[in-house]
């Protein structure tokens, strides 16, 4: 059995954040019938994070990129709002950028080896 990953942002402005989604970070998208656009991304992968101090577990999106200052200066041009500086996370360097309607989301450079 083959399983694909398909994940979800609720928004109070799905509209704006579709359109943010597809102008403002460049995604790829089809448009599944009355303007539901989803974006496609076959470069996903899925970790596994212990919960300490969470009731039950979360569940967090984020995008990865193989320069985050190439990234964030791309994103400024394009009128991208960030939620955070770029931080060393000792496995990643990340940053947070805020969503239309939605709460920020990350963006990090792995500085381990991805297949």
């Amino acid at each position: 059995m083959k399983l694909g990953l398909h994940s979800l942002i609720y928004s109070s402005q799905p509209d704006e954040l579709r359109a943010f989604l597809r102008d403002k970070l460049g995604m790829p998208c089809y448009d599944t019938g009355g303007g539901w656009l989803m974006f496609p991304n076959a470069d996903a992968d899925l970790g596994v994070h212990p919960a300490e101090g969470i009731a039950g577990g979360s569940h967090e999106i984020s995008f990865n990129c193989e320069d985050l200052k190439v990234a964030r200066a791309e994103l400024a041009e394009r009128g991208v709002e960030f939620a955070s500086e770029i931080e060393d996370h000792g496995w990643g360097y990340v940053m947070r950028i805020k969503l239309p309607g939605a709460d920020t989301i990350m963006i990090y450079q792995p500085k381990y080896d991805r297949p």
